[in-house]
């Protein structure tokens, strides 16, 4: 569950507290792969231009367009509804963008729910209102929202406050030191501003309307969920889930008792959540539906230590914490292990979940140099969470944050337990009895009874779940007054608390057992984000046949490739046709996702289009005997007997060898002028 507060890094901004981004780099000025010679990619804009000019802001809007309108053109995802004009903030997946999706869940699956033993649910999207109420979805999970006063248009305010301050430091030539730090301090507090401030800031800076330039109304709440009514009456309220998380909590007894009773475990849930976004922008990162996969690591709050911590602590990659974001300073590279053990990370189980989100992301092919671990601030931090870091990707909208890894501490669990009357507990055995001196409170039913009739059950819960603070001043006020107002919150009053009606003491007594609330680590991803910027990090272009020609490429490695290989007959001629069918057998037996294209169009142009959307390898059918396989990245080619082909292929898309390793295992294969790539007509 991505924690309750609608932060600003969520989006693209660039923190204030932090210092402006580099320059965009385009993934193209890096080779897709080690094989790839540098000259082969085409930059699609200088590099010359400084990260706040104009010119740096064309260059991530040209890169931005050529991988969207590649994207679009393949069918990897198109706006949903399309013919009937479309709904912002829906998108449909085609076939190429379904499999790379499924191929990114199933390495998840992997990596996370296999690896660490974890117990998979899968719970319905359609949520009871108490559920949520619990949580505290019901009463604050909004975003301020104000209208375009003459035509009804909705803006989330502090994104309309937030793109004005950041085009004033960006683009005013004429702004002064003393109005720049200004701007630089609204963002820095911005989540922390209040609908009257909000208010106050868009009124003084005249900020309107972008559309109309007509007025805006005063900033008010505006609950993300999507309300709903459970059954025909239409009496039982309930919400599409915003997060996939609750559905886990409240099982959280069943799944206890199916863990055999011990701790630490983790359950996890792929699934849709739903939010009604003011006004959803940039695409697949800020939808209204969309795909999470989260974790719920529970654990004992006194020993949040990980068996396998030893893995993962000499990793080394970029971390932003607080305090150099508060400094202005920039992310560095740090030892996850270095970070636990100097008190920068809470606990090693955070750190451990740090590192494995670092691995899994890198392994799909995210740019490690355009990753980083950043920190909450102070003012971003839910009041019951112990540490909380998001990994952030870097792509042409500026640092995204798709994975959120937080220390909720025991807040939801006693949420739930409080709202249910359930106890969401786990128990530790003692080997040996413990004498422990401990605070019993023992209401009096009778004296309770008596005074608050049937509100009594409210009233002798609220005392039996006093803590030991509170019930030590209420000890002390009866002593002393005989009295004492008590709040009971579920009454929405105070009563008055005879002496009569409760006793409070310290009694020693033996336990068998320790009985607490298990505290809980969730790392919640965004899985349409993350896929999006593994689109730009795996994008380039590089030369066609003529200067001015350039053909887009998708580096996907062979996890995440949505193709793994295409098969071309390299003329329409029937003994290839049957070869090529022969092969196509062979590599669905090894279960290879693969294209048979036996069209007439040229080899460069198959070459060019399945380059396209991203496919590793390519087989082209020339002989009876053999057939030449084709590297995307490299262009490089081998030849290799047709009964072998099939476990050649399998063996790089496994993982077992690289590309290089099977080049030197098998001839090389001179590609003749017709072969080399043509551009889609």
């Amino acid at each position: 569950m991505l924690l309750l507060r609608r932060v600003s890094s969520l989006l693209p901004s660039l923190s204030p507290l932090a210092p402006l981004a580099k320059p965009f780099l385009p993934l193209p000025l890096r080779s897709p792969t080690p094989s790839i010679p540098a000259s082969t990619a085409r930059p699609l804009v200088s590099m010359a231009a400084p990260a706040a000019s104009g010119a740096a802001a064309m260059s991530r809007d040209a890169f931005r367009a050529a991988v969207t309108n590649t994207l679009e053109r393949r069918l990897f995802f198109v706006p949903s509804f399309k013919i009937y004009g479309g709904v912002a903030g829906l998108y449909d997946y085609g076939p190429p963008g379904c499999a790379v999706k499924a191929n990114v869940l199933a390495s998840w699956r992997q990596h996370f729910v296999l690896a660490e033993g974890m117990l998979e649910v899968d719970c319905p999207c359609v949520t009871p209102e108490v559920v949520l109420k619990a949580s505290g979805h019901v009463d604050k999970f909004t975003d301020l929202m104000v209208k375009d006063e003459k035509t009804g248009n909705c803006y989330r305010a502090d994104h309309l406050l937030k793109d004005f301050c950041k085009d004033k430091l960006e683009k005013d030539q004429t702004l002064s030191p003393e109005k720049a730090e200004e701007y630089n301090r609204i963002l820095a507090i911005l989540d922390d501003l209040s609908a009257e401030q909000l208010g106050a800031k868009i009124r003084e800076y005249g900020i309107v309307a972008p559309d109309t330039k007509n007025p805006l109304s005063d900033p008010y709440p505006f609950n993300l969920m999507f309300q709903t009514s459970i059954g025909p009456s239409g009496l039982s309220a309930g919400y599409m889930r915003p997060e996939t998380a609750q559905g886990i909590f409240v099982n959280f007894k069943d799944l206890y008792y199916y863990n055999g009773n011990k701790l630490p475990f983790a359950a996890a849930q792929i699934g849709q959540a739903f939010r009604n976004e003011i006004s959803p922008r940039q695409g697949l990162l800020r939808v209204r539906e969309f795909t999470l996969a989260e974790i719920e690591h529970f654990v004992d709050p006194e020993d949040k230590s990980h068996p396998k911590f030893g893995d993962v602590s000499d990793l080394e990659f970029l971390m932003f914490p607080r305090e150099d974001q508060m400094a202005g300073r920039s992310a560095t590279r740090l030892k996850i292990g270095n970070a636990v053990s100097e008190g920068t990370v809470n606990n090693e189980t955070l750190g451990y979940f740090i590192g494995r989100v670092y691995l899994f992301l890198t392994q799909l092919g995210i740019d490690k140099d355009r990753l980083r671990f950043r920190q909450h601030l102070p003012n971003e931090m839910a009041h019951y969470a112990a540490d909380c870091w998001d990994a952030e990707i870097e792509c042409s909208y500026g640092w995204i944050e798709c994975v959120g890894i937080a220390d909720r501490s025991a807040y939801d669990l006693r949420a739930h337990s409080d709202k249910s009357g359930e106890k969401l507990e786990a128990h530790e055995k003692f080997a040996e009895p413990r004498e422990v001196e401990k605070l019993v409170i023992t209401p009096s039913k009778k004296e309770l009874g008596l005074a608050f009739k049937g509100n009594q059950r409210m009233v002798l819960e609220a005392l039996e779940a006093m803590g030991e603070t509170e019930a030590l001043d209420m000890k002390a006020a009866l002593e002393s007054k005989g009295e004492v107002e008590f709040k009971v919150c579920t009454l929405g009053k105070d009563v008055t608390i005879k002496k009569s009606m409760v006793s409070i003491n310290n009694e020693k007594k033996k336990e068998h057992q320790r009985k607490f609330t298990p505290s809980v680590i969730e790392p919640s991803f965004g899985i349409g984000r993350i896929i999006y910027c593994l689109f730009e990090h795996c994008f380039y272009q590089r030369p066609g046949k003529t200067e001015d020609e350039q053909l887009n490429v998708f580096g996907f490695p062979p996890l995440v490739a949505p193709i793994k290989c295409t098969v071309f007959p390299l003329v329409k001629l029937e003994k290839f046709e049957v070869v090529a069918k022969k092969i196509s057998k062979a590599l669905t037996a090894a279960g290879i996702s693969h294209i048979i294209d036996m069209t007439g169009n040229t080899i460069g142009k198959r070459y060019a289009r399945t380059d396209e959307i991203g496919v590793p390898l390519a087989i082209t059918v020339d002989n009876t005997t053999s057939v030449t396989v084709r590297d995307r990245d490299s262009k490089d080619q081998i030849r290799v007997e047709v009964d072998e082909v099939a476990s050649v292929v399998k063996e790089v898309m496994d993982g077992q060898s690289t590309w290089a390793d099977i080049m030197w295992r098998y001839p090389a294969h001179t590609a003749s002028a017709a072969e080399d790539e043509e551009p889609e007509p």
